[in-house]
């Protein structure tokens, strides 16, 4: 059971004297201006001493951070290995490198549009982000939204900077994928009509947050997971993707595998590849704790860059502004949005509102930064400090048994160390949470070498520099129905050449030439928590 500090306790106190004041009178919204003040003041994106130039591959000269940059100019696995070429393990039409939503959205509709489909994955089917992912899906599909209301609040707080054809197939393709999921099974949240429940989220001028409780990715991904078991695709788990493999054409065609129980190295031969790897958080960029599965650690990026292809925005993340600062026990941990949709607000050390707590995540995450270490309005935790986020406000707005009903999961999880989230306010602080850049892709979601396809997490330009809530699960389905549908229509009409590794060699000439000696091997496949002093 968690035991509150006496600091702690006298600062609850002030949380709850000005409840009622907070209530009746809603923290205003930031202006453009002072937006862009906070975050340039405060947004880890902005520490520039946290980044260094690619000095080798398709995006020299740009900037990423140090722990990328590490990966991206690292040592590939197989440059050591004897590996048969001639002789593949796996001989399939479309390889999805990938076990989450997008990968499993892809595997289905390839398998649908008539394709020999294989799934590997370094973990299982169904351990991604995906499963984590707990507040909602977007979509346009009440009668006062329309899609290109869903493009205006996801292009501005994205910073103008998504690519038009991404956003747009995006908030265009939305409604359709809620019902693609509705009839696949998933439960979505309805009132006793039958219609669909929708909340706001940060940053969106409607109500089109579709969810499953404050469970919704999980219930996603059950359900997504279930429908590849029914149609028997098959799955090689605990195997790592650790090499993009091209034929003699210089197109995609396999990846070598390492199963992670064995240690035994095999080839499956494509006549496509999509990646669908997911996120970076288990990378802890610039020590931030993450919400991120164990295993999202950059690799589609690392395999994709070393075929060749571009990246886009790979300098820029998203921090969750609400990870769980306190108990140590789940510190990093996700405090889904939804907690702030329904009515919980943010608030300092006095108990005083200091920002409105649906602003888009980027400005909320620079302001509990700014109250924290500039004003010094924090409360000390185990693991550093945080900011009350006042979740008996829910129960204010909505009536008794409102938390129970709407957010069942986040009441458990606080409740399992004897902490009652409608009676007592929670500690948190800006967690590592997303992959806003990633793969550059074109609108059928092929990267730069011919036959690779991205779906997911791992693209980039989706979403701009900066993600609105709720469209991480939309974007998994659009584009990994998106990258499904080309990827078997592309193999169709493929004939694939010799396969060759190539361009690995080539890789290591450019980073010898570069004068760079790397001693780390990537893609780094799982994070290192060993002790580095023992």
């Amino acid at each position: 059971m968690y035991t509150y500090t006496e600091e702690q306790i006298a600062s609850m106190k002030k949380v709850e004297a000005t409840r009622q004041e907070r209530y009746e009178n809603l923290f205003p919204r930031m202006s453009a201006e002072e937006k862009e003040a906070v975050l340039k003041e405060n947004h880890p994106d902005y520490i520039e001493s946290a980044y260094e130039n690619l000095r080798v591959g398709p995006n020299k000269g740009d900037k990423v951070l140090h722990e990328l940059a590490e990966l991206l100019q690292g040592k590939s696995r197989v440059l050591d290995m004897n590996i048969d070429l001639n002789n593949p393990a796996y001989d399939v039409d479309v390889l999805v490198i990938g076990g989450g939503g997008a990968g499993a959205s892809a595997a289905i509709t390839a398998h649908k549009n008539g394709a020999n489909v294989m799934m590997v994955t370094k973990l299982r089917i169904g351990d991604a982000n995906t499963m984590m992912a707990e507040g909602g899906i977007q979509a346009a599909d009440k009668e006062n939204d329309s899609p290109a209301i869903h493009y205006l609040d996801a292009f501005g707080g994205g910073h103008f900077a998504a690519k038009p054809e991404l956003l747009k197939k995006l908030v265009y393709e939305a409604p359709d994928a809620i019902k693609w999921l509705s009839d696949l099974g998933v439960m979505f949240d309805k009132d006793e009509n039958g219609n669909m429940i929708t909340t706001h989220g940060g940053g969106t001028s409607r109500k089109r947050m579709h969810a499953c409780k404050d469970y919704s990715g999980a219930e996603i991904m059950r359900t997504l997971r279930d429908e590849v078991l029914n149609r028997e695709i098959p799955i090689v788990d605990f195997t790592a993707a650790i090499e993009i493999v091209k034929d003699e054409n210089g197109n995609a065609a396999g990846a070598v595998l390492l199963n992670m129980e064995t240690g035994e190295v095999s080839v499956a031969k494509a006549k496509t590849v999509i990646i669908a790897t997911g996120g970076a958080g288990r990378l802890h960029y610039q020590g931030f704790p993450t919400s991120n599965h164990y295993g999202a650690t950059a690799d589609g990026l690392v395999l994709a860059y070393r075929a060749g292809a571009k990246l886009l925005y790979a300098d820029t993340l998203q921090y969750h502004p609400t990870g769980v600062a306190e108990p140590t026990q789940i510190f990093g941990a996700l405090v889904t949005e939804k907690v702030r949709s329904l009515g919980a607000q943010l608030v300092n050390k006095e108990g005083k509102a200091f920002v409105y707590s649906l602003e888009t995540r980027d400005v909320t995450a620079s302001s509990i930064i700014r109250e924290c270490r500039v004003r010094h309005n924090s409360i000390k935790t185990t693991d550093g400090e945080g900011v009350w986020l006042d979740t008996p406000m829910i129960e204010l707005i909505g009536g008794p048994g409102t938390i129970e009903k709407r957010i069942p999961a986040m009441y458990r999880m606080f409740g399992k160390y004897g902490i009652d989230i409608r009676k007592e306010p929670i500690l948190v602080y800006p967690t590592l949470h997303y992959q806003n850049g990633g793969i550059d892709i074109a609108a059928n979601g092929e990267a730069g070498v011919k036959n690779l396809f991205v779906a997911g997490e791992a693209v980039g330009g989706i979403h701009g520099r900066n993600r609105l809530m709720g469209n991480s699960l939309l974007d998994i389905i659009v584009f990994g129905r998106n990258a499904g549908h080309f990827a078997a229509e592309r193999a169709k009409e493929v004939t694939v050449g010799k396969l060759t590794l190539a361009h690995v060699d080539a890789f290591e000439k450019e980073l010898e030439e570069a004068g760079i000696r790397p001693q780390k091997l990537s893609p780094q496949i799982l994070p290192d928590y060993r002790r580095k002093d023992m």
